[in-house]
């Protein structure tokens, strides 16, 4: 039997999609007869996740449990907060005080948004935090144009050979992602992600390769790419 300590994910799912025009929070939208959420956490589990905490709205645990009921790991649910850090730090306060979670040292935080991530995505994150990384962050090569535009209206190209677009599941040793969220606050810092948080403590960030699959569903047009992706994986 395996006694290393478990790996879990923060999902973070309490956005309401108001983008993608009326219907439920975004999280539970339907892709290929799946909820995101739920095609979220068979990405997760297939890729080497043991549980998630899954942070949504106040007033939606009902129709999550509904989603996640066969969901592959099991699943706990917490309030996300005005941020997106505060969310954060409340799913790992969870997995604090979740004696079976308790000894978890790699966390995983998850939009939920990308919900098609492919397993290999999220074995290549966890494994650069068993090899030592206090942080990874998935990343695809930027292949846009890109221009900079100025003040006073001129613009210039933008060398795009060595940019990258950030994707997740994005890795942590679970202590140095609870630091940096902690001096964050203590700071008044609001961070765009979790590897700026843990870049302000002086922690390193690895890049692994992510997956133009793992697109993140905000408009209505991603949804129809989203379903296009769920049905040639069949």
């Amino acid at each position: 039997m395996d006694s290393s300590p478990p790996v879990v994910a923060v999902v973070v799912a309490a956005g309401s999609g108001t983008r993608l025009g009326d219907g439920p929070p975004k999280a539970l939208r339907d892709v290929g007869g799946r909820s995101l959420v739920r095609h979220s956490l068979d990405a997760l589990a297939n890729g080497g996740v043991d549980a998630a905490i899954v942070v949504i709205a106040p007033g939606e645990q009902a129709a999550f449990e509904t989603a996640l009921a066969d969901a592959p790991i099991p699943a706990g649910y917490v309030y996300g907060g005005a941020r997106r850090q505060d969310s954060v730090r409340a799913g790992l306060a969870a997995i604090a005080g979740d004696p079976k979670l308790a000894e978890c040292t790699t966390v995983l935080v998850h939009d939920a948004a990308r919900a098609l991530v492919p397993a290999d995505v999220v074995t290549r994150v966890i494994e650069a935090v068993g090899d030592g990384a206090s942080g990874c962050v998935p990343v695809i090569p930027v292949v846009d144009s890109i221009r900079r535009q100025n003040p006073d209206g001129t613009s210039q190209v933008v060398d795009r050979t060595p940019l990258r677009a950030v994707q997740t599941p994005q890795g942590f040793r679970r202590e140095v992602l609870e630091k940096a969220l902690a001096h964050a606050e203590e700071a008044g810092l609001e961070v765009s992600d979790d590897a700026t948080a843990i870049e302000a403590i002086g922690e390193a960030v690895v890049l692994v390769d992510g997956s133009r699959e793992a697109l993140k569903v905000t408009v209505p047009a991603d949804l129809v790419l989203a379903e296009a992706i769920a049905r040639s994986r069949g």
